[in-house]
């Protein structure tokens, strides 16, 4: 155990009880403490190692009523998970008239709402995951926050639920605080403090001390609460968003962030971990802030491990060499796996959310794209080794991100398939260099029945989905894998997971219905004008007072919650017993 997680683990240790998963084996001269503390590569609770099987729902603390949280944090407690991660920011520019805010930056100053649709909502959520034995992971501040053409043509919709700027020839009318990317964030901290590239959110010293002033307000109010996992100081943190990066942008530009506030963050809450929330993007050729040290010399040979026991050998270091190593290997698998199948495709390629039948271009074989090259500005190994930062994250979005070169010896669905399994081997390979914890903290694929509702994010419209208005949008098309693929998908990538040595996997996103709704909120009765008014037989109908969580194209919708949470419930159990 490092030096830094001793400490945690030591001085923090407090006899509180907490509904837990199945302990795990019990590691001897381990302190007891109800918080989450590391010692090297694991999570430790109540003296225990700690892994898990999470869930998504950054709307949670934006729902109408106390009862709606109650409800949904029990039905997400029934299947077995015991960390859920939310935003524990909800930023706006003009005041609502109706619903959750947070913080209100406008015109270079902010305010914070401590009141009961403010910061209040968010005590309720701390509070009831305690008492249904819950952790929650609480996310900063989000990397996007689009507002399309915003310096450009733009067209206001009046509606009786909120005014929008949106793009031209679309139908933008979703709710405020429905997308995950509409809760503010850091371009909004850019925009409203007069500046205009998405790194001076980063930089600018303004800007970073109100970023901090939000953060000491919502961080020094759960210092004691053992319902709290960590802080995460951002979501997907990256140089560029919806506005542009500047050239000035690098790896060490957000490492140097993270290092500030993990450090700022810690001086005000010692008892919890802090995160990034960074996608998991690598650059093995950049310069490091804080590289790792020298690999020790071989240790002496040693009794043979107890029967039944493994020894755990020394990890090797994740480099370039290794990963092309790696592809190459994987392709020549792959090619043999499928002609013994007889389902070896010659020609057939994907570009992103398209599958054509063409012949592949052949990539240079060093060419390691961009989520190895440093290009999104994210060296998540240099930010790992941040003495303040307890554990590594990652995400998988093959929807909206390209994570390796194509294999044409794969059909499209096992090209998805063989990409996350790649994704979660590398970024366990890269943690457990730097000697610390690592947690997929969201994945999702995009089934047929959700793409009509799938918005990228950084979006504000569904590219697939069927109003003719949008421009952007491709009538009739057919996108997504069906349900039974998504299921098939998620039930590798948690095994795979899982026996990588992941210490925490998180679905994104849960899916909730029968929830109170509420004119002008998240959840609003008549959001598509067909619940009020007259029918098709001319009888008065009334406004629905019921609704669905948000949907951006992930949420575990009706029709396949029981499939969903089947394979979460599933992978709960097999993570206990791994434990």
């Amino acid at each position: 155990m490092n030096l830094f997680s001793w400490l945690h683990c030591l001085v923090f240790a407090v006899a509180v009880s907490a509904t837990l998963a199945t302990p795990s084996k019990t590691v001897q001269k381990r302190e007891s403490t109800s918080f989450v503390c590391t010692d090297g590569p694991d999570f430790v609770v109540n003296g225990s190692t700690f892994k898990y099987i999470g869930t998504d729902l950054y709307w949670l603390p934006a729902l109408n009523t106390n009862e709606d949280i109650w409800y949904t944090l029990g039905n997400i407690s029934a299947i077995g998970i015991k960390v859920i991660r939310v935003w524990a920011f909800n930023d706006v520019d003009t005041i609502p008239t109706n619903g959750t805010w947070f913080q209100l930056i406008q015109n270079g100053t902010t305010t914070v709402n401590e009141g009961p649709n403010g910061l209040q909502k968010l005590d309720t959520v701390i509070e009831m995951a305690e008492q249904q034995g819950l952790y929650v992971i609480l996310s900063l501040t989000n990397n996007w926050y689009p507002l399309p053409l915003l310096n450009n043509i733009i067209a206001p919709i009046n509606s009786s639920l909120f005014t929008r700027d949106i793009t031209l020839g679309t139908n933008n009318s979703l709710p405020r605080n429905y997308l995950s990317n509409d809760y503010g964030g850091m371009d909004l901290y850019v925009r409203q403090f007069g500046f205009d590239t998405h790194d001076q959110f980063y930089t600018n010293e303004t800007i970073l001390n109100s970023f901090m002033n939000y953060t000491k307000q919502v961080v020094q109010r759960y210092v004691n609460r053992t319902s709290v996992f960590s802080w995460e100081l951002a979501n997907d943190p990256r140089c560029n968003s919806t506005l542009p990066s500047s050239s000035e942008c690098t790896t060490e530009t957000i490492t140097t962030w993270h290092a500030t506030v993990a450090a700022y963050v810690k001086t005000i809450d010692p008892n919890h971990l802090v995160s990034s929330g960074n996608s998991g993007f690598m650059c093995m050729d950049c310069p490091k802030l804080y590289p790792l040290n020298p690999a020790p010399p071989p240790p002496a040979p040693s009794a043979s491990p107890a029967p039944g026991k493994k020894r755990r050998s020394a990890p090797k270091p994740f480099t370039k060499e290794k990963l092309l190593r790696d592809r190459e290997e994987a392709r020549r698998l792959n090619r043999e796996a499928s002609k013994r199948a007889g389902t070896l495709i010659e020609n057939g390629i994907r570009i992103r959310g398209r599958w054509v039948s063409t012949a592949e271009r052949r990539q240079d074989s060093q060419d390691v794209g961009s989520a190895f090259d440093g290009s999104y500005g994210v060296d998540s190994q240099d930010i790992l080794n941040i003495p303040e930062i307890g554990f590594g994250t990652f995400q998988f979005f093959p929807d909206q991100q390209s994570y390796g070169p194509l294999d044409q010896n794969l059909s499209p669905f096992d090209q998805v398939v063989s990409e996350g399994n790649t994704w979660i081997n590398s970024q366990a390979q890269s943690s457990a260099a730097v000697g610390k914890p690592v947690t997929l903290t969201g994945f999702g694929l995009v089934t047929q029945e959700n793409a009509p509702y799938f918005i990228p994010f950084n979006m504000t419209t569904a590219p697939y989905g069927p109003a003719p208005t949008q421009a952007t949008a491709t009538a009739n098309s057919t996108y997504g894998v069906t349900d039974q693929q998504q299921a098939s998908a998620y039930t590798t990538w948690l095994n795979t997971g899982i026996a990588a040595g992941l210490n925490g996997i998180i679905q994104y996103q849960w899916g909730q219905s029968n929830l109170t709704a509420v004119t002008g909120t998240m959840i609003s009765p008549d959001t598509t004008g067909e619940s009020s008014g007259s029918s098709s037989t001319g009888e008065t109908t009334s406004p629905d007072t019921t609704g669905e969580s948000p949907n951006d194209g992930y949420s575990t919708s009706p029709a396949t919650d029981g499939q969903v949470q089947q394979v979460l419930g599933n992978a709960v159990q097999q993570i206990a017993a791994a434990n």
